[in-house]
């Protein structure tokens, strides 16, 4: 056995590691193995097709008993066009606050969920632990999906599970989910000195995104309200518009990538119907001059949101932990809507940092908020020991 570091010496390692997701991160999955074997605690990676990429899974206490699980992701946004003024994968202490990539989004939840195993592991706990650490969640929680599969298939899953995304501490029961998609507009290319007797892609995709926010303003006015979120209705948002080679072409395709994030109850198969409508309406007049005139959607991928009761177990036995009264909602999506949609883990969100830190130049998470989250864990750590 060797010393337990600090939870800040593990942020400084995990900081160091540049596992924006469009790279492989099995360094720092490799880095957190080795330590938590140094301290007698076996971890099992589940790595992707390619090998550079894993997900983790490791516990302590009791087996045959449910547990609690922290759950984290290892990787991060880009930093590519953002002027940072510290080295963002690095780890630089000042003025109360640790700056780095993924400081707050989530490097420093997962650091506080390490050293809290560690500790664990020297105590008789009548409850067990566990820790899943994953990949690609920033590219819509896409490498959890395999470790959700393990669990799927073991004979005991966890009792409960704290999904340590920036909440500033307080306790979040819920969010909304996500469907990404794409339009694919098909029209027929032409020398823009004709274009009248071309079919411009490029309009077809103006129509559609038309469409797009006729019925957002639709769900924004009529559909489903909660005034829990900041936005208090189901969002449908243009994301990305491609299309064209040059300006004396008349381009013959289009793509549009765009996404619904949707309250818990919004009957999305009847949105997306609605826009496969809205583009048959705009190509239908256009076939008879133009046959292969199309807006073709495709649903590229989903998770689910989570809507954890607000008097479910789960959210008094953190509510008890952090000392909170209240609970919030969030913005944005997590993987704990997996874990609850696909495993019937009951899950709440709390962390350490806010969002608004996330994804930004100098991101950053407080020494305070850190502590606060130590202290969480620390409390959990002595439940689990009594039992509960």
């Amino acid at each position: 056995m060797t010393k337990i570091p600090e939870m800040r010496a593990i942020l400084q390692r995990l900081l160091g590691f540049d596992t924006t997701s469009s790279n492989p991160n099995m360094d720092l999955m490799l880095y957190v193995q080795d330590l938590l074997a140094q301290h007698g605690i076996a971890a099992v990676l589940i790595p992707d097709a390619t090998g550079g990429k894993a997900n983790l899974y490791a516990s302590v206490g009791p087996e045959g008993q449910g547990g609690v699980m922290l759950s984290g992701h290892t990787d991060v946004v880009p930093v590519l066009g953002q002027n940072w003024t510290v080295p963002p994968f690095a780890m630089t202490e000042r003025d109360g606050r640790i700056y780095g990539r993924g400081a707050t989004d989530m490097k420093g939840f997962v650091a506080c969920a390490i050293a809290a195993l560690l500790r664990a592991a020297d105590q008789p706990l009548q409850v067990p632990l566990h820790l899943a650490l994953s990949y690609d969640e920033e590219v819509g929680c896409m490498g959890v999906r395999s470790l959700v599969e393990m669990l799927e298939t073991a004979p005991l899953r966890p009792r409960m599970c704290i999904v340590g995304e920036p909440t500033a501490m307080q306790v979040a029961t819920g969010h909304k989910g996500k469907i990404a998609l794409r339009a694919t507009c098909i029209g027929r290319e032409g020398h823009s000195a004709l274009a009248p007797l071309a079919l411009n892609a490029l309009h077809l995709a103006a129509d559609f995104v038309t469409a797009v926010r006729g019925l957002q303003a639709r769900v924004a006015a009529t559909g489903l309200s909660d005034g829990d979120y900041d936005v208090p209705y189901t969002t449908l948002h243009i994301g990305k518009l491609n299309g064209g080679v040059q300006v004396n072409i008349v381009p013959n395709t289009a793509v549009i990538d765009f996404e619904i994030r949707s309250l818990a109850g919004e009957d999305t198969d009847a949105l997306i119907a609605d826009l496969r409508a809205a583009a048959e309406a705009i190509t239908a007049p256009l076939r008879a001059a133009f046959p292969e005139a199309e807006i073709r959607i495709e649903r590229l991928w989903d998770y689910p949101g989570l809507g954890t009761p607000s008097d479910a177990g789960v959210v008094n036995f953190v509510k008890a932990l952090t000392g909170a009264n209240g609970t919030i909602k969030v913005a944005f999506g997590t993987e704990g809507g997996l874990f609850d949609a696909r495993l019937g883990i009951p899950t709440v969100i709390c962390g350490p940092g806010s969002m608004a830190q996330g994804h930004k130049p100098d991101e950053y998470v407080s020494l305070e908020q850190l502590e606060r989250c130590e202290a969480m864990l620390s409390a959990l750590v002595a439940r689990c020991a009594a039992g509960f």
